[in-house]
């Protein structure tokens, strides 16, 4: 059985989002292991080529070489996935039949106590997919002024006891500034009091953090209304996002590539000038299965959405 660690989620949902067949141009806009890259490749032999873009160049090495007896099908390209409009307008690449973007981090990521993307053992306060960017999570912690801080936990963590939180770190690295994730971890337990929780009191607050190190939520909309913009007629996106706010700048994108025109309904044909340009192949957010999230756990909090482009 393959390892959780390199365990694709929603492997078959991703497939039938995609509308994946024999042939065609695939991109994989988060390739990290490998996984899903697999599926796709799988699934739409013996010609169908695939483009995989990934920020971690550690992480992409081992999708090479899990990736290599696919010879000349597969390119792959170590670029942070904001980029990829850019890659697609290059030379021979499009026009392209579908795209995947999935957003959480990679367990291997996770699993990596250097990588500093977890509290469960203690490693340096990183938390960049791509280490050879300059910003860490240990900068912005020690740096912030309180009420920054604050916002961000807040804002990207959605944790209601952001000023508690805030204020027990500012308080803390006045002490010495913070350079583990098990520390920080530490402090925000402390800080926050109260009856055991499902989830651990830092959460929320390493979720921000990441976040806003990686900045993986304020370019997502633009992001995705560029992918649907080089998709060929019938060709599809599926995104997999792991926070709701992913997944709600997703779904506002999506329904609003698809509800574009404002023409009265009944018109045989579009009058307003802004036809819609897609259709939810999803009505609502794809979850994992019961199975699935017992045999993998951390696929429970992944939602699939995915749209087709309209001529």
């Amino acid at each position: 059985m393959e390892h959780a660690a390199h365990r694709p989620v929603l492997p078959r949902e991703v497939l039938d989002a995609l509308g994946c067949r024999p042939g065609g141009l695939w991109v994989d806009g988060t390739v990290g292991a490998g996984g899903h890259a697999l599926a796709i490749l799988g699934a739409t032999s013996p010609d169908g080529r695939l483009v995989g873009i990934d920020r971690d160049a550690e992480i992409l090495e081992q999708a090479r070489a899990r990736l290599l007896p696919y010879g000349d099908r597969i390119t792959l390209r170590h670029a942070d996935h904001r980029r990829l409009p850019a890659i697609l307008d290059e030379p021979g690449i499009g026009p392209v039949d579908g795209i995947l973007l999935d957003l959480g981090v990679s367990s291997i990521q996770v699993d990596d106590p250097d990588r500093g993307f977890s509290f469960l053992r203690d490693g340096p306060l990183d938390m960049r997919m791509d280490r050879t960017q300059p910003t860490t999570a240990a900068d912005l912690v020690n740096s912030l002024p309180e009420g920054d801080l604050a916002r961000l936990i807040a804002r990207s963590g959605e944790e209601p006891q952001a000023r508690r939180v805030a204020r027990a770190i500012v308080r803390e690295r006045a002490r010495a500034p913070f350079t583990g994730t098990a520390r920080l971890a530490g402090t925000i337990a402390a800080a926050l009091p109260g009856p055991p929780a499902r989830t651990h009191a830092a959460t929320r607050t390493f979720q921000a953090l990441r976040i806003a190190v990686n900045d993986e939520v304020v370019y997502l909309e633009a992001l995705v209304e560029a992918c649907v913009a080089r998709l060929a007629t019938g060709g599809r996106m599926a995104v997999i996002s792991f926070h709701s706010l992913e997944d709600r700048a997703v779904k506002q994108t999506f329904r609003a590539l698809a509800h574009r025109c404002v023409c009265p309904r009944g018109l045989p044909v579009c009058g307003c000038g802004r036809p819609d340009l897609v259709r939810l192949v999803t009505a609502g957010a794809l979850r994992p299965s019961p199975e699935e999230i017992r045999d993998n756990p951390r696929s429970r909090s992944a939602r699939l959405r995915a749209v087709e482009r309209l001529p």
